[in-house]
């Protein structure tokens, strides 16, 4: 067995901090850009950083083309 240490009360912090900001950012980019569901998407990238981030990217860029064809 692999014995891994725990994160420190500092490391915690530090990722919770970044995690917020990532999702107090991106409810705000939300909102001004008209993107449907701007609390849903901040909560998953608050939660799943790694995986929301990327995801919500995505979804931006797929409404801007499509808004952009209209």
């Amino acid at each position: 067995m692999i014995a891994t240490a725990a994160p420190t009360s500092g490391e915690f912090l530090a990722a919770f901090i970044i995690a917020a900001g990532a999702g107090t950012a991106v409810f705000f980019h939300a909102e001004r850009n008209t993107i449907k569901h701007p609390s849903a998407w901040a909560s998953a990238v608050f939660l799943f950083l790694a995986i929301g981030l990327p995801l919500y990217v995505l979804h931006v860029r797929r409404v801007r083309k499509r808004r952009a064809l209209l």
